[in-house]
């Protein structure tokens, strides 16, 4: 009978052991995933000029969204639970409703790796993959805007999906979220957050993506920083994720200089985390800051530093991979004002 006890205890003991060291597996090797040459095999793709611009609802953004389906696809990264594929129509009516710019129907990307604890607690890690098309002739590529977001989407998801397939999924579920009509307002993340997939109330945070691949006047001298906005507004616990995620394992400067409230720019209300922050929910958005090939032709892959995007798709990844492995979800304690 002593045996028996002493042989239950030593079972439970190296189960509890197991249990913990899953919780404190390292992400480097996943980080280590997002490569500078797979985001550009992607981003090649899609800020191509057969994407004509990606204009929302045009022909090419839609050859772009079957893009990135191709590529969960290939991954075996599956569609949300709860919708019938990878793609959340926006109806025209919903785009025109305000500025009647004669924008076709339109579709949010979507795909989704469910947490092993946690399953109803939800990340979403957005980017917007349209842009303004083509205008005089000229195809406006938006391989900066926000090409290098979009593409950062896909190899993040994949990281997670390789630590999933060696037994280190995350515990809470991550919605990989690409938004339509950004350039035309914020209308894809609008349109979500009026029509969400799982109830905003368990969305626990948006890490979202918007131009990751240059540098901009302020930095001439090193692409080895970030612009963090926002993370301090609804939330400290976000604000420390953040710091920490990037001391631990990605170690770039993370610029502050637009997170200020009374800045010109108001960055923090012009992409889409700010339709999940203006719910409440704790949110942060990457950026590189604008340079002279904003909104215009010459935003062309061959501009994009892949070094630079490498480490902040890797920051966005361990930002991701601390909310979704963490004992609690982060705390709004601020008013977001």
């Amino acid at each position: 009978m002593k045996k028996i006890l002493f042989l239950f205890l030593f079972t439970l003991t190296i189960s509890s052991f197991s249990q913990k060291v899953a919780v404190e597996v390292n992400p480097t090797k996943y980080m280590n995933t997002i490569s500078s040459k797979d985001l550009m095999k992607h981003l090649y793709i899609v800020a191509s000029d057969s994407m004509e611009g990606r204009d929302t609802g045009s022909k090419g953004q839609k050859k772009a969204g079957e893009y990135l389906i191709s590529q969960y696809k290939a991954n075996k990264i599956p569609f949300p639970k709860g919708a019938t594929s990878y793609s959340q129509k926006v109806p025209a009516a919903f785009l025109n409703a305000k500025r009647n710019e004669n924008l076709h129907d339109s579709e949010n990307i979507w795909a989704y790796i469910e947490g092993s604890e946690k399953p109803n607690e939800i990340i979403v890690i957005s980017a917007h993959y349209d842009h303004v098309g083509i205008k005089n002739g000229e195809v406006y590529n938006g391989a900066d805007d926000d090409g290098s977001g979009t593409v950062a989407l896909l190899e993040i998801a994949q990281a997670f999906e390789i630590a999933k397939k060696e037994g280190h999924g995350p515990k809470r579920s991550i919605l990989f979220l690409h938004m339509t009509g950004e350039e035309h307002g914020l209308l894809g993340s609008s349109f979500y957050s009026q029509n969400p997939l799982f109830p905003l109330a368990n969305t626990i945070t948006d890490i979202n993506i918007d131009m990751i691949g240059r540098h901009d006047e302020f930095h001439n001298d090193s692409s080895n920083y970030v612009y963090l906005i926002g993370s301090d507004y609804l939330s400290t616990d976000l604000y420390n994720i953040c710091e920490g995620a990037n001391k631990k394992f990605v170690h770039i400067v993370l610029d502050y200089k637009f997170n200020d409230r009374k800045d010109p720019n108001r960055f923090y209300y012009r992409s889409d985390h700010y339709n999940f922050a203006k719910n409440g929910i704790p949110s942060v958005f990457l950026f590189n800051g604008v340079h002279v090939d904003y909104h215009k032709p010459t935003d062309k892959v061959d501009k994009i530093e892949f070094d630079a995007l490498k480490k902040r798709a890797q920051l966005a990844f361990t930002i991701a991979w601390e909310l979704a492995n963490r004992e609690n979800r982060p705390v709004v304690d601020k008013s977001g004002n």
